[in-house]
């Protein structure tokens, strides 16, 4: 029964490919005999050294497991080759594979998006950017470029507009889970779909920088607000970041950043286009407090500028 095992290394880093290894662990099927991932990293502002969410589940499950800088590091190759995979599973890892790897088994990835929509490494938050009705999960045969093999299968979804990231991420998570199996257990009958370069489009990695926002449109702040919950989160130019936040109305011109209306428990800023409502506001270096207590702190009213 041992030998009838599919082989898989895998490799992976975040979240995401954690919950992908479970699943890949989980399968009797299935047999993962070597894990990759990032080394670990300083995480948080006492930058405590914190390892990777698959590093942990590797560990927890006693697999081998390797942390390169590179996989061009001396007896990466080696060690991947040692095990014989029958396939080579790589979601969210972090680094392009050599083809040195990508020839030694099936490389199979997970990528957040319906490619080639969104190649790159900020696919989940890119379809919040800009407002995207769908999203889903591709599993693709990779090759040496950046998310340009050929299509092996996909699941999508209609995303709920007031669905914001780790929501997001957590389907997309569940969806890669069953993806991931079906794709390895009818790869040798699987059609692969060569992507169209034309319609593809492209994502880079997220500064902080990206969560600053400005007054100009209330649908745009709100997007934002849902692209990068968590980190870096939207802030002004004076660092005062918005916590809880909706649309009140998309179109209609106000003057940038004048406040329209306090409420009990929140106040209503106006955009060049549009409204939005704000409810919890975190001034910079202090803690979360509710929007109407920040203007009586600051002395605004009806008809101020916020900032």
């Amino acid at each position: 029964m041992k030998s009838n095992l599919k082989r898989i290394v895998y490799m992976g880093t975040p979240h995401y490919a954690q919950m992908i290894l479970q699943t890949l662990i989980d399968a009797t099927d299935m047999e993962v005999c070597l894990v990759l991932t990032q080394p670990d990293r300083p995480v948080g502002r006492k930058k405590i050294l914190t390892p990777p969410a698959v590093k942990v589940l590797a560990q927890e499950h006693t697999i081998p497991l390797l942390q390169p800088q590179k996989l061009s590091d001396e007896g990466i190759y080696e060690a991947i080759l040692d095990i014989k995979p029958d396939f080579i599973v790589v979601a969210a890892f972090g680094q392009l594979l050599p083809q040195s790897i990508l020839d030694i088994a099936p490389c199979i990835n997970l990528h957040a998006s319906l490619l080639p929509q969104y190649r790159g490494a900020s696919p989940v938050q890119q379809s919040l950017l800009y407002g995207d009705k769908y999203s889903g999960v591709t599993s693709m045969l990779m090759e040496a470029g950046l998310d340009t093999g050929p299509i092996l299968g996909f699941n999508y979804f209609k995303i709920p507009q007031d669905m914001r990231l780790k929501e997001l991420m957590n389907q997309l998570s569940i969806d890669a889970c069953t993806l991931t199996l079906d794709t390895i257990r009818n790869f040798h009958t699987i059609q692969a779909l060569k992507q169209t370069k034309a319609i593809a489009t492209h994502c880079k990695k997220i500064r902080k920088e990206d969560g600053q926002i400005s007054f100009d449109s209330a649908t745009e702040i709100y997007n934002k607000f849902r692209a990068y919950q968590g980190w870096p989160d939207i802030f002004t130019h004076n660092g005062l970041k918005i916590i809880e936040m909706k649309v009140i109305e998309p179109t209609k011109a106000y003057i940038s950043g004048t406040i329209l209306d306090i409420k009990e428990n929140s106040i209503i800023v106006g955009c060049t286009k549009g409204s939005i409502e704000i409810a919890t506001l975190q001034p910079k270096s202090k803690k979360a407090m509710d929007a109407k207590s920040y203007l009586l702190g600051k002395g605004l009213k009806v008809g101020s500028i916020l900032i």
